[in-house]
């Protein structure tokens, strides 16, 4: 099979999506069709003759989108993302299709943005710009704190967890915890001291989360956690959405027990991040709720958004394909869960 003869149907597909994919399949030379919409049951029967479906973080790859997948003929779903909680990897391996992912793609990218997102937060630095856009250049409510000298908790020291400890620990000067069943030497020796999750979550004074979905993990931060967290709590998520438990986390917003929260991604994104919604009405009573709080920064899952993070993920995510159409091994193939970090 040559490469021109291979047909990827790429779902969910935004203009950055198809300018970077462009120029890596460059050097393929596969037949792409760029598909707005998410990947679902009825628009699963678009992959009709494409051997290879791509698909986004948030298309909900179940049992029922695979036989429809499967029926159209597909044998390889390439997820252009580290995450595969959203797709059943048993019903994939029953129906014969191979499963891969881009582990890594630019760990700096997520690692900088979480910084960004915890000193915006810590400094009201988005309060700020939105009142001077209306000339209100007044101080009151904009006291923030020095990271300096604090305690902070990176749940999952991975790569992009490990980057966020180093630039707590040498770039700031906090006193880093770790929660992470596999220990970086290289964080013990700058200082980071590793900790169980339950004395990380009662004694950190930031909370940065940086560990995949599992069921271990769902809802790690919940009424239990935040009942027992240190009062001026700051919480960065920039992982996945469902580690917190949003209705808990609006109880301890509503109770002052949490100073502050940055969220790039929530638990019930689906269909709302990712799209223009300004003029619709969200029927989301939860994330409206959120939205409402003024010590809380949300972005729309963003934090993975540079050129160099895009480029290694459509670089990634066509070379699984090029293997999966020459027959070769497939070394971002994931076969079952089989991360769990705490």
């Amino acid at each position: 099979m040559t490469n021109s003869a291979v047909s990827v149907a790429i779902y969910g597909t935004r203009p950055y999506d198809r300018q970077f994919l462009n120029a890596a399949n460059i050097a393929h030379g596969f037949d792409l069709m760029f598909i707005e919409a998410p990947l679902t049951p009825l628009s699963a029967k678009l992959a009709a003759g494409f051997r290879v479906a791509c698909v986004f973080v948030n298309d909900v790859v179940d049992r029922e989108v695979l036989h429809a997948l499967a029926e159209a003929g597909v044998a390889l779903l390439a997820l252009r993302c580290a995450g595969y909680n959203n797709v059943d990897l048993a019903a994939a391996e029953e129906l014969g299709i191979a499963v891969v992912r881009v582990p890594a793609y630019s760990p700096h990218a997520v690692s900088e943005f979480t910084i960004g997102l915890l000193l915006s937060l810590d400094r009201r630095i988005h309060r700020a710009w939105a009142r001077v856009r209306e000339n209100n250049f007044a101080l009151d409510g904009l006291v923030g704190r020095n990271l300096h000298g604090r305690v902070a908790g990176v749940v999952g020291t991975g790569q992009i967890g490990s980057l966020v400890a180093r630039a707590l620990r040498a770039g700031f000067g906090c006193e880093v915890l770790a929660a992470d069943p596999v220990v970086d030497q290289g964080l013990v020796d700058i200082g980071v001291r590793y900790v169980e999750p339950d004395a990380l979550l009662r004694e950190a004074e930031i909370i940065s989360l940086h560990c995949p979905l599992t069921p271990d993990t769902r809802h790690l931060i919940d009424a239990k956690a935040l009942s027992g967290a240190k009062p001026g709590l700051l919480i960065v998520n920039t992982s996945r959405g469902a580690l917190i438990d949003s209705t808990a986390l609006i109880e301890a917003l509503k109770q002052r027990k949490i100073a502050g929260v940055a969220l790039d991604v929530y638990e019930q994104e689906a269909g709302v991040f990712f799209e223009d919604l300004s003029s619709e009405i969200i029927d989301d009573d939860v994330l409206q709720r959120l939205l409402t709080f003024p010590n809380v920064l949300m972005t729309g899952h963003q934090a993975f958004l540079t050129e160099e993070a895009l480029t290694a993920i459509a670089h990634t995510t066509l070379q699984s394909v090029a293997d999966f159409s020459a027959g070769r091994p497939l070394p971002n193939q994931v076969d079952a869960p089989r991360l769990s970090l705490l």
